[in-house]
């Protein structure tokens, strides 16, 4: 166990690692950078050294003129890296975003189907922290940091007792860096707890705005989120309080020490130990050696920020490593098996589902049924793969589903779920799944299979039809449509539809049986969720789940009769026990207007 934790450690040392690796190389140039800014920082120093030193005493205007034109020069060219290194800096961070940006959607997509406490658009926020600090002042005084030791070593050369000044100044200023360190850990902690709880207040209020409008709930909830706010807010103030407390001591100590400096510099100038220019450039090189300390300070907030996003970010990609792309399979088109799966929701001990076991035919429709909470769509999560069984395996052709990427098994996989949400884009991108220049034909083909066509047609775009978010310019009925549409794109193996007519009026039940009968007929296996007798019209076998667990399975008409025999049997000793509710739910297959019969497989 040990040796395991210490593996998925360097995994995720590794995966972050090779984000910056490949930056290595401009890394590279900009410590070359600091390097000759560093030098080019002593310009002023030694610019002021020689006006006191050389041009006062000598009183030749040449000499000043060429000290300007040279200082001027240096200065430029200055100025130049400086703007080169804040923009390669800039690109550093934007090129570790990028490389880690589909990886970062990967978590904000997955992990909710995973670990659902680790979910959200938390992993968003900490890549953008992290190249938000990347591309800030805090990498640039890093980078300063090692040159300290040259401005404090020339103070000694010009006097060691302005080197000791300086040094002491330096000593001081890092001890109130490892003070800041320990003092603003803990509030920034709680700051983006706080903030993740307040973001997380904020969505789900956005995606219930109709229910806190219409059952007068907004007051209450303002109520929550102001309480919200204000625990933010006080925990940001104390961290910014001792973030901007200790840079104000180290500002004044740096000015502080300036003064030190000249003071000592006028010491040893009355004592004829060193000369006026001397006294103004020590006090020039002691600021510019504490310069970069102060700025750590300054950004210590940021950087502690970054630091905690870096570590949340290195545990979600460990608990979600990169897929490896297994070898392409064939085509399925024969049988799903499901072998005694047991099923509990992401991040839960709870089984919801328990040795539910059975198979299907190329031609072969399932319906299944059951009271509330008996675990349907938790079932048919698990047969599409975006739950994980605990025991058992679900296999397409003889094949598991991690056998497939889910790329490719998100072909041959058409899933109407139950809370179905269409994408901001045109209904023909809808039905497409996005996909990139999609041929129209198959568009249309997947409409007229959910007998949508005519019904796009009539819209003001057609095809083109902009939906807006989560389908927002459709009927809740339009909407399901268009997801069965979108289900059967590419005339997939397995179509799983949980609950598909819960919106639908009576033609919107008469095109979904002729969809599932046109995907048996074409070899397909369809597996639908009901509550409603007309879901079930167009398959032939009849799964009844109750409690979790399988309670009958078989071809329809028999588990129908079963049921209802047993509910006759149980009526007159237990008028409300499961058999009769079993039996309300599975009636008689319904006769849908042009269709006939349910043909057998």
């Amino acid at each position: 166990m040990k040796a395991r934790t210490q593996s998925m450690a360097g995994a995720r040392r590794t995966e972050l690692a090779a984000a910056l690796a490949a930056c290595r190389y401009s890394y590279l140039g900009v410590a070359v950078f600091t390097g000759i800014l560093n030098v080019l920082y002593l310009t002023g120093s030694f610019f002021m050294l020689q006006v006191y030193d050389r041009v006062l005493p000598s009183r030749s205007i040449p000499t000043l003129v060429a000290l300007c034109i040279l200082a001027v020069a240096l200065y430029g060219f200055q100025a130049v890296l400086d703007i080169v290194r804040n923009r390669v800096l800039i690109r550093i961070a934007g090129g570790v975003a990028e490389s880690l940006d589909r990886r970062v959607y990967e978590l904000v997509v997955k992990l909710p189907l995973r670990a659902p406490m680790m979910g959200g658009f938390e992993p968003v926020r900490d890549l953008e922290q992290i190249r938000s600090f990347m591309s800030g002042g805090g990498p640039a005084a890093l980078f300063d940091l090692p040159w300290i030791p040259l401005y404090l070593g020339i103070c000694y050369l010009f006097h060691p007792m302005l080197g000791l000044t300086a040094t002491v100044g330096a000593v001081i200023l890092v001890i109130i860096t490892t003070v800041t360190e320990f003092k603003v850990r803990q509030p920034s902690i709680e700051v983006s707890a706080l903030g993740s709880r307040r973001n997380g207040l904020a969505e789900m209020s956005r995606r219930n705005s109709e229910v806190l409008q219409a059952m007068g709930m907004v007051g209450r909830f303002s109520a929550v989120w102001v309480e919200h706010g204000r625990n933010y807010l006080a925990a940001h103030q104390r961290a910014g309080d001792i973030t901007g407390g200790l840079g104000g001591l180290s500002r004044a100590l740096r000015m502080m020490l300036q003064s030190a400096v000249l003071a000592v510099g006028a010491y040893l100038v009355i004592k004829q130990q060193a000369t006026a220019g001397i006294i103004i450039a020590g006090s020039i090189l002691s600021a510019r050696a504490l310069a970069p300390v102060e700025l750590v300070i300054a950004q210590w907030r940021t950087f502690v920020g970054a630091r905690q996003s870096w570590h949340r970010l290195n545990n979600l990609l460990a608990r979600l490593p990169v897929e490896e792309q297994p070898m392409a399979l064939p085509k399925p088109k024969s049988l799903l098996s499901v072998e005694q799966i047991s099923v509990a929701p992401p991040g839960s001990n709870t089984i919801v589902v328990q040795d539910v076991a059975f198979s299907l035919k190329a031609g072969q429709g399932l319906g299944i049924v059951g009271p509330s909470a008996s675990g349907k769509s938790s079932l048919v999560r698990a047969i599409v793969g975006v739950w994980i069984t605990l025991r058992g395996k679900v296999r397409i052709d003889g094949a598991t589903l991690d056998q497939w990427s889910s790329e490719a098994l998100g072909e041959h996989i058409g899933y109407l779920p139950q809370d179905m949400e269409l994408f901001a884009g045109t209904i023909a991108q809808n039905i497409a799944r996005l996909e990139p220049s999609p041929a129209s034909e198959k568009v249309i083909a997947a409409a007229r299979a959910a007998g949508v066509h005519e019904l796009i047609l009539a819209l003001p775009g057609g095809y083109e039809t902009q939906m807006g978010e989560g389908g927002a310019a459709l009927s809740a009925g339009q909407r399901q449509r268009i997801g069965l549409a979108r289900a059967l794109y590419g005339d997939p193996f397995l179509v799983v539809l949980d609950e598909p007519n819960s919106s639908l009026d009576q033609e919107g039940d008469e095109a979904l049986t002729r969809a599932i009968l046109g995907v048996r007929a074409r070899g397909g296996i369809v597996v639908v969720v009901a509550h409603r007798p007309s879901a079930v019209a167009g398959v032939d076998q009849l799964l009844v789940m109750r409690r979790g667990r399988q309670h009958a399975f078989g071809p329809k008409d028999a588990v129908i009769k079963d049921a209802m025999k047993a509910a006759q049997t149980t009526a007159p000793a237990a008028p409300s026990a499961a058999p009769v509710s079993v039996a309300a739910t599975v009636t008689p297959p319904m006769r849908v207007p042009g269709l006939g019969r349910d043909k057998p497989s």
